[in-house]
């Protein structure tokens, strides 16, 4: 598969409006599916022991969704049952709760499903051109990188 062309079974997008978990599910189910793994990242009121007030996520839309097919092709022909791929990222500003990024993988078993799931926000994290700002409660505030992020770290 190309990786500019998109399985029309998958949905990837970056987008400002909020992000719903039931959209996502629905669009990762398929009656094939014995699993469908999905990660939600989610703005947490603290990092390194900082208090956060909230964050602004910004991308490069045109070559963040070129990652997330690139992402969805590489599943694809690593986990060649895989039936759904969904990747949703959020842009603009985020408080605390708010989901930033969603990740699902349907198929017919869970291993495939876990393993599927965790290569696409692992890979996402580390290559997408998407980054946030951390404002903190002190006032002051800092760029990242989400591929700055450390993968047993989640800073999303």
């Amino acid at each position: 598969m190309n990786s500019s062309t998109i399985n029309p079974q998958d949905s990837l997008r970056i987008s400002f409006a909020p992000l719903s978990l039931e959209e996502v599910y629905n669009l990762a189910d398929d009656p094939a599916n014995g699993a469908i793994a999905l990660m939600s990242g989610t703005v947490r009121q603290q990092t390194e022991g900082k208090a956060v007030r909230y964050l602004e996520y910004q991308g490069y839309e045109p070559m963040a969704l070129e990652i997330f097919r690139q992402i969805a092709a590489t599943i694809r022909q690593q986990w060649t049952d895989t039936n759904r791929v969904v990747i949703h990222h959020r842009t603009g500003r985020l408080q605390i709760g708010e989901i930033s990024v969603l990740v699902a993988v349907g198929c017919p078993h869970r291993a495939e499903a876990f393993a599927a799931c965790r290569y696409g926000i692992d890979t996402l994290k580390h290559n997408a051109p998407i980054w946030k700002k951390e404002f903190w409660s002190d006032g002051s505030s800092t760029w990242v990188s989400i591929g700055a992020c450390e993968e047993n770290t989640v800073r999303l």
